[in-house]
């Protein structure tokens, strides 16, 4: 059972993990497109069918299945686990900024630079980085 339970959190973790590095390359090349423009009205149904079929319910699948496991295996209070915690809560604060910025797209009222989106399409892969080496290496 915990490895069917494994299987579905890692499945949850990739497709969750793909769309927050998609997501703001596509934020990036929506700047260019003006606002009501054709490009920019198709940018908004990616953005918004991303989120919505892809990149939010991966993220409840994989605080489940993430929880559940913890649950299985009682990592609650091992040091590895308690900072992968937190920057799993940092990851999910931002996709919740993600959201936003996609929201404010879809109102044209986006005030945010490429260069912004440029940066923050690295922090999701950073804080992955950070994870993938607490999960694997268990250095504390």
């Amino acid at each position: 059972m915990d490895l069917w339970v494994k299987s579905a959190h890692i499945i949850s973790v990739i497709a969750w993990m793909a769309a927050l590095l998609y997501l703001p390359r596509l934020l990036v090349h929506h700047c260019d497109a003006a606002a009501g423009s054709e490009m920019s009205e198709k940018f908004k149904v990616m953005e918004r069918l991303l989120m919505k079929s892809i990149m939010t319910p991966a993220m409840i699948a994989t605080w489940i299945f993430g929880l559940w496991m913890a649950y299985l295996y009682n990592v609650w209070a091992d040091g590895w686990f308690v900072t992968k915690f937190f920057l799993v809560i940092i990851m999910t604060a931002m996709h919740g900024f993600i959201a936003k910025w996609v929201k404010d797209f879809a109102a044209d009222t986006n005030v945010k630079s490429q260069k912004f989106y440029r940066v923050i399409n690295e922090v999701p892969a950073v804080i992955m980085v950070g994870i993938v080496i607490l999960v694997v290496v268990k250095p504390f």
